[in-house]
This record gives C-alpha cells, structure tokens and sequence, in this order.
C-alpha cells in the first residue's frame, strides 16, 4: 500500500475512533469517495490495535484495576471495584460480539458498507447524541455503573456495528440517556472500547494471519503505531475539552457530514 495512503488510515482511524463521529464510517468513505483502493482486512486490523493500545494506555489505572479484579468477576464475586468493573465491561461486550459474529457470517455487514448508510447514520445518531446530552439528567458517576446499566450500554454499543453510528459516540448518548455526566461517560464508553476492540480484532485478525507476508505485516507495524499516536492525541483532547465543552461541535460535524452523504448518495 502507498506511504501516503497508509498515513492517512492511521491518522484517520487514531483521530476518530475515540471522538463521536464514526471512525468505521470515515475509514469506508475514504475509498468511495477518493477512488482508492479499499486498505483492506489487515491494514483495519493493524489501526485497530493501535487505538487498542492507546486506550489501555491512557486509561492503565482503571485498566490495572479491571484486571485485578477479573479472577473474582469470574468466581462471582462482585464485592470489590476491580470485580465490579470486569463484570460490567464482560457484560457490556456480549451484545456486541454476538451481533457482530451474526452481521460478519451473515454477509450483512457488507451489505450496510454504503454512502447511503453512512449519511443516515451520521445524520440520525448525531441528532440522538443532541437530545441525550442536552436534556439527559446527571446524576451518576463511575461508582455507579452496575450491570444493569452496563447491559444497557452495551445494547447501544451493538448498534454501532452498523457504519456511520460511531461506537463511542453511541455509548455515550446510552450512559448521558441513564444519568451519567458526560466525562465519566465518555470514561466509561472508552473502556468499553477495549473488549470490543480486542474482540473484534481477534475475529478479523484470525483471517488476516493466513495471508500476511512480510511486506504486509510492515505496513501493519507503520499503522498501528501512527493510530496509536493520533488516537492517544484525540482522547487526550478529547477529555480535557469535556470539563467545559459539549458534545455539540460534534454533532454538527455529524449533522453537516450527513446532508452531504445523502446529497452526494441520492444524486
């Protein structure tokens, strides 16, 4: 793959995967509205990892106390932080990886791969995202996120499978919808992300290892580690502007995102 268009993957999948935009639904436009060749299964692999590792990085504590208390989750103890948290992100997953597996083996998630999508998408969860953060209460923190709400959220979770969605942005409009305000929501979506992500890559990457040849698994290296790079930037940017910004700058990229998806998709 050319130097350039690997760049732009990376940065592409490293600055939106975390941000409520739809980084899945950046990275199918790229080569339907550019005439570039699709980067294909590795290459998603590769950025994948790398937001993998950028997450895990900036949010290690909550990481590190998560997989602590994962041996008591699986024993059924649910008597401590780390417990608490294993459980809520194993149960915020299930939907998703059962969804996922079903959209994969189906064929349907080739089928939802269109600009047409992509439009409606942006435009209607972008809208979604509004009205939840707007006029959503705030009365939860991080100390509250059981597995009730954990399973909520992951139910909002798997609809982001469908392109254009985006998986943080439709994770957090599920926590601002059940009461959480919006940082610890977006903490709480972005270590969410981290099971998905592993899930995901796993299912893909076990493909993807049949065919990889030397050049390929180069190319896979470079991305990774500029998505990780522009991804680390985007959440720390990201999280520091949610102390005294909505989630509404966002919204309107969505909105004016959409209308030219669906100018373009129906002209």
């Amino acid at each position: 793959m050319p130097l350039f268009q690997l760049i732009l993957v990376a940065l592409i999948q490293g600055i939106t995967e975390f941000l409520p935009v739809s980084s899945s639904g950046h990275l199918i436009l790229l080569p339907s509205l550019t005439g570039m060749q699709d980067q294909g299964q590795a290459i998603d692999v590769a950025v994948h990892v790398g937001t993998l590792a950028a997450v895990v990085i900036y949010f290690w504590r909550d990481v590190r106390v998560g997989l602590m208390g994962l041996p008591r989750a699986l024993t059924g103890r649910w008597d401590m932080e780390g417990s608490r948290l294993a459980m809520g992100l194993i149960v915020a997953t299930i939907p998703t990886v059962l969804f996922g597996a079903f959209l994969h083996f189906s064929g349907f998630s080739d089928a939802l791969r269109s600009v047409a999508v992509i439009g409606w998408t942006m435009l209607g969860f972008g809208l979604v995202l509004y009205i939840a953060d707007q006029w959503g209460r705030t009365h939860k923190s991080m100390d509250d996120w059981g597995l009730r709400d954990a399973l909520i959220m992951g139910l909002w979770q798997m609809i982001a499978l469908i392109p254009g969605t985006s998986r943080s942005g439709i994770t957090i409009t599920g926590a601002r919808q059940l009461g959480y305000d919006r940082k610890d929501g977006a903490r709480i979506a972005m270590l969410m992300s981290i099971p998905t992500i592993i899930a995901s890559g796993v299912l893909l990457g076990a493909e993807v290892a049949i065919e990889a040849d030397v050049a390929l698994m180069r190319d896979m290296g470079i991305a990774a580690l500029l998505a990780m790079g522009a991804a680390l930037a985007a959440l720390a940017l990201m999280m520091r502007l949610l102390k005294s910004v909505s989630f509404t700058p966002y919204v309107i990229y969505r909105v004016i995102l959409g209308v030219v998806l669906l100018g373009i998709a129906y002209s």
